[in-house]
């Protein structure tokens, strides 16, 4: 998913933070939401009060009226997961996911197309700015001006540190087998670097159209929904061809891993699912 959609991603704290700092995350969503939405528009003071005032909205129907799903859910891929993942459960995650981020989409869009309309052009400019920055540190992390080896590396470093922060650690055995396995799987970074790029040109013409309210707001939506749509040629059939082959990846690191290593995964679950359910709860009102 592009940096595009990182402020509705927010949202989903709960699924990228630190388990012990989970509700404290998900209270602050919406300050982080706007410290990151200013640091990209750099807004003025009336439009910082404006978008406090939408996210607090969005954020109080998110926490008390999709919460409770994502308990749901996550409890469920723990019963999954307990079982023995198969390839069904891992698309069915996948999907369950991408469902949750549309939910949110046509919720915020019309907010966000509001937002987005008050946007001066030197702050169209700061956003620019951002995305160089941003875009300079994919490039970085994936070492993509480097050699095709040097790239494998970043790729393992990143893949290796996403799977250690849900297992606790791997053993050395568990990392070379963890890199034989991700060598089958092209490299598609570049690609995906590319296409970033594409859908902050994109976003750009779209912004061209928010003097006129209704065409903007539907093609933003549809533009946020569809973040698929549009690749290259080459890029959209690499993806479709490593769809398999990612999840067949993780599969396979599922069954490298230990009973206690397996345990620690599940045991992070189902505290994000307890989280989920005590963050939802609505505070009780004070007898009179």
């Amino acid at each position: 998913m592009s940096r595009c959609r990182l402020t509705l991603l927010l949202l989903l704290v709960a699924l990228i933070a630190g388990c012990s700092a989970l509700r404290l995350s998900y209270s602050q969503a919406d300050t982080l939401i706007a410290w990151r939405a200013n640091e990209y528009f750099d807004l003025n003071p009336l439009q910082r009060d404006d978008l406090n005032a939408r996210l607090e909205r969005l954020h109080a129907w998110h926490r008390y009226e999709q919460l409770p799903d994502y308990a749901i859910f996550t409890s469920t891929a723990i019963a999954k997961a307990r079982q023995g993942l198969k390839y069904d459960d891992v698309v069915w995650f996948i999907e369950g996911l991408k469902g949750r981020y549309r939910v949110i989409v046509n919720r915020a869009s019309a907010d966000a197309a509001e937002m987005l309309a008050t946007l001066a052009p030197e702050q169209i400019d700061a956003l620019q700015k951002q995305w160089r920055k941003v875009n300079r540190k994919f490039a970085s992390e994936y070492a993509l001006d480097g050699s095709v080896e040097k790239r494998r590396r970043a790729r393992l470093k990143k893949v290796l540190d996403q799977i250690q922060d849900w297992t606790g650690g791997l053993t050395y055995e568990q990392e070379q087998k963890i890199a034989a396995l991700l060598d089958a799987i092209p490299l598609i970074e570049h690609l995906r670097h590319a296409d970033r790029i594409r859908r902050q040109q994109e976003f750009l013409q779209l912004l061209e159209l928010r003097a006129n309210p209704q065409q903007f707001r539907t093609k933003l939506q549809a533009w946020l929904v569809n973040w698929e749509s549009g690749r290259a040629p080459a890029y959209q059939q690499l993806s479709v061809e490593l769809y398999a082959k990612r999840i067949e990846f993780y599969l396979a690191v599922d069954k490298l891993l230990t009973p206690g290593q397996r345990q620690i995964v599940l045991h992070r679950l189902q505290e994000y699912a307890d989280d989920f359910n005590a963050l939802a709860e609505k505070p009780r009102i004070a007898a009179p």
